[in-house]
């Protein structure tokens, strides 16, 4: 994920960003890092480059750091961030923007009193396609909505694997202990936790629904004003372990916002998203794109449908008096809707832009935050178990279900606090 987003400022970025330490407690990642950006461009000084493994320290210690991308396991997200934006730095967080929705609202907050600039690594906020569907869908195309249906596989989790009880050596030049930092003190073992499968250990990640609900929810959420929801019901099976369950089911039901319907979303993760039941996905869908299911976003209205892909979240439209899909930017009924959105020059190039004084970014933490909370919202549920949790949001308590405050606000190792 690091060496993509160092990528990403090499290329798309160009002479407006310069790269002048990079921070990771495994030596090998750092070398990769370097290794890629070589690839990109040959005449890269990498030799330059301090290298760190400690953000304490680099924070600390050097001072041409004006801006830190952030791309670790989810449960250093918050640590790193407050810790940056208190230094004073611009910073680009990964999505999810936190690990616990407490720490979430907390990152919010502080970026709001700072007057940084931030941005939440959820991509497809750039992409033309998602934002002319938000004008499309709000201008009522669709009609009002009522219903969203996410499928996400996710990726990186095994549910039901057990914790090892046995520890692999320590590859030289990985700091395991620091990997951990403010989380609970686990037996290192190969392929487990590090580099990928920590996503799907709810020690470190946050499952499919954490993992991708800021990409798949971002344009629902736009495009229908969405706030908290109200209620939250999961059924999946291997709950209550501490690896995200499987299968699993989420509804969420979001509350009427002024003129806006009530609207219930499904989101629905693993093999219930690679293999859907043939009646939750509309007939022009499946004649579309034959049997193999993309996965993807489906937003109903009263008038019709749009659907697509994780990022951009609506690539298709059709209306109930047509047989088939088209492509949305260039349905007859969308040509008619006013282009209001502004273009974008990508999604870390807009960062960048903004910290060098120039438009406000699309995805600052004041609405990846809410954003990440809704889906953080869900994995609390698959915790807690099948109940159906009447959500507070605002307020960020389970009403019913006092047991759900342990997986609201994390309790940290203290040596790492």
């Amino acid at each position: 994920m690091a060496q993509n987003r160092i990528g990403e400022a090499m290329k798309w970025c160009g002479n407006l960003v310069k790269i002048v330490a990079i921070c990771d407690v495994d030596a090998r990642q750092i070398a990769a890092a370097k290794e890629h950006m070589l690839k990109i461009d040959p005449n890269a000084a990498v030799g330059d480059i301090k290298t760190y493994s400690d953000y304490r320290k680099l924070l600390a210690e050097d001072k041409n750091v004006d801006a830190v991308v952030i791309a670790t396991p989810d449960h250093w997200h918050f640590h790193i961030a407050k810790a940056s934006l208190k230094a004073g730095k611009h910073v680009f967080c990964e999505k999810p923007l936190a690990h616990t929705i407490a720490e979430t609202r907390e990152l919010s907050q502080l970026a709001e009193s700072s007057k940084l600039v931030t941005q939440m690594g959820n991509q497809g906020s750039a992409r033309g396609g998602l934002r002319r569907a938000i004008e499309i869908i709000q201008a009522g195309v669709i009609g009002k909505v009522r219903e969203v249906r996410i499928w996400a596989r996710g990726t990186g989790c095994h549910p039901g694997l057990a914790m090892p009880t046995e520890a692999d050596p320590i590859p030289k030049g990985f700091n395991w202990d620091q990997w951990l930092g403010p989380a609970p003190v686990r037996l290192y073992k190969n392929g487990y936790y590090h580099k990928w499968n920590w996503r799907g250990w709810l020690d470190f990640g946050s499952g499919p629904v954490g993992d991708f609900c800021c990409h798949d929810m971002n344009l629902p959420v736009r495009a229908l004003k969405l706030g908290y929801p109200t209620s939250i019901q999961v059924t999946a099976e291997l709950m209550g372990l501490p690896t995200y369950p499987k299968d699993a089911h989420i509804v969420f039901e979001f509350p009427q916002r002024g003129d806006l319907p009530p609207v219930t979303l499904h989101w629905r993760d693993g093999g219930l998203a690679t293999s859907p039941k043939h009646e939750e996905v509309p007939q022009a869908i499946w004649d579309h794109v034959g049997d193999k299911f993309p996965e993807g976003v489906l937003i109903l209205g009263d008038n019709g449908f749009t659907f697509g892909g994780h990022w951009q979240g609506a690539d298709y439209i059709k209306l109930n008096d047509e047989a088939k899909l088209s492509g949305i930017c260039n349905h007859a009924a969308s040509k008619s809707v006013p282009q209001t959105l502004p273009h974008s020059p990508g999604h870390m190039h807009e960062w960048v832009d903004a910290c060098l004084g120039g438009k406000p970014t699309f995805s600052p933490f004041q609405f990846g935050g809410p954003l990440t909370e809704i889906g953080l919202a869900g994995v609390v549920a698959a915790r807690v178990g099948s109940k159906k949790l009447e959500w507070d949001g605002l307020n960020m308590e389970a009403k019913n279900a006092p047991e759900a405050a342990q997986y609201i606000h994390t309790q940290y190792r203290k040596d790492w606090v």
